[in-house]
């Protein structure tokens, strides 16, 4: 297979993994001896998650393009998380500047900050999601008295499936009660209870659909199936206001990274889906197939567009669930980066929400 220019290696330890993506010295990531547009060294933690949802910063850091586009002056550190909140507590501690995240944790954490301590800075993904369930399953109706995990309690996924069985008029509560049991729990960790019988089924992200679906289980809901044209957010680029008033300039080739990864990942996908299997295996120590990757990949759709209106859609339907209240969104989004990228690319712009 041809490698790309942009390939360098990361060293990567398991689950929560640092990367250190350039030589320089090394600084802290609040203080970090640069001033914006400055000549001092400029630390950027970044996190994500070792699923095919984030393919995007996957590709992106295995294959070095985040780091050619960061330049020499830009040290990358990176860490991996299970879901979206953990995310997101680590932004709020100072351990992470931005991260790739999906649409409910961003909005928690736009919310617990009022509006202050982040920003969505670009799309990555849409779609990669589903419930599989057992074969015996073939109904909502079935479902009742089931057992069913999510990754996260809160995260993107458990709201979804908390939503839709509202929708069929089933209940469920945050402490794992009603109708149907949400079983929150780490997606690695679903693989083996799914095989147990342990779990009735997840909603879960790709890989994981995939691997449920070859232990024989069966998808009951696609979630793009769910929604117009088949499109909603399931991964954004998130930055803390901080990090982007201090660095601006760095952000802006954080998003170049973004957008050039996206560019390899639908113009190479062979390539990419190939980055994305060793890296996945490097992180969670165990390889994953290519074979898997390739059978989910076609749930996808690899777009810098953050599709703003389906993360509004998905505010109000964590509020129906009882797992948020509703947020005066204005002022989540600043696209202005995103818009220069593709602009300096000829390309189109993406519509401010």
């Amino acid at each position: 297979m041809t490698r790309s220019p942009y390939r360098r290696w990361a060293t990567l330890a398991t689950l929560v993994l640092t990367t250190a993506a350039l030589g320089g010295v090394t600084a802290c990531g609040d203080d970090s001896g640069a001033k914006a547009g400055g000549s001092g060294p400029v630390t950027l933690r970044l996190g994500y998650f070792p699923n095919i949802t984030h393919a995007t910063p996957i590709v992106g850091v295995q294959q070095g393009i985040f780091a050619d586009k960061l330049g020499t002056n830009v040290k990358l550190e990176t860490k991996t998380f299970n879901a979206g909140p953990a995310a997101v507590e680590a932004l709020f501690s100072g351990a992470l500047d931005a991260t790739y995240v999906g649409p409910n944790p961003t909005i928690n954490a736009f919310a617990k900050s009022k509006g202050q301590a982040i920003k969505v800075i670009s799309g990555a993904a849409s779609g990669g999601v589903a419930l599989v369930v057992k074969p015996g399953i073939k109904s909502p109706e079935d479902l009742r008295g089931k057992k069913i995990a999510t990754p996260q309690l809160g995260n993107t996924q458990d709201v979804a499936v908390r939503y839709w069985l509202k929708e069929k008029g089933l209940t469920t509560t945050k402490e794992g009660g009603g109708d149907v049991k949400i079983v929150p729990q780490e997606n690695a960790q679903t693989v083996d209870t799914f095989h147990s019988g342990a779990i009735d089924g997840a909603w879960v992200p790709e890989p994981y659909v995939s691997r449920l679906v070859n232990d024989g289980g069966k998808v009951l809901v696609n979630e793009r199936d769910l929604w117009p044209d088949g499109k909603f957010v399931i991964t954004n680029l998130v930055v803390s206001t901080k990090f982007l008033k201090a660095h601006p300039d760095v952000v802006k080739r954080l998003v170049e990274g973004q957008v050039a990864a996206n560019d390899l990942i639908n113009t190479h996908p062979d390539q990419a889906q190939q980055a994305v299997s060793e890296h996945i295996g490097k992180v969670t120590g165990k390889p994953l197939d290519p074979k898997l990757i390739k059978q989910a990949w076609p749930s996808l759709t690899f777009l810098n567009d953050p599709l703003a209106g389906s993360l509004k859609t998905g505010l109000d339907h964590a509020v129906a669930v009882g797992l948020s209240q509703p947020v005066d969104l204005n002022g989540l989004y600043d696209l202005s980066y995103l818009n220069d990228v593709l602009s300096a690319q000829g390309k189109a712009g993406v519509p401010l929400p």
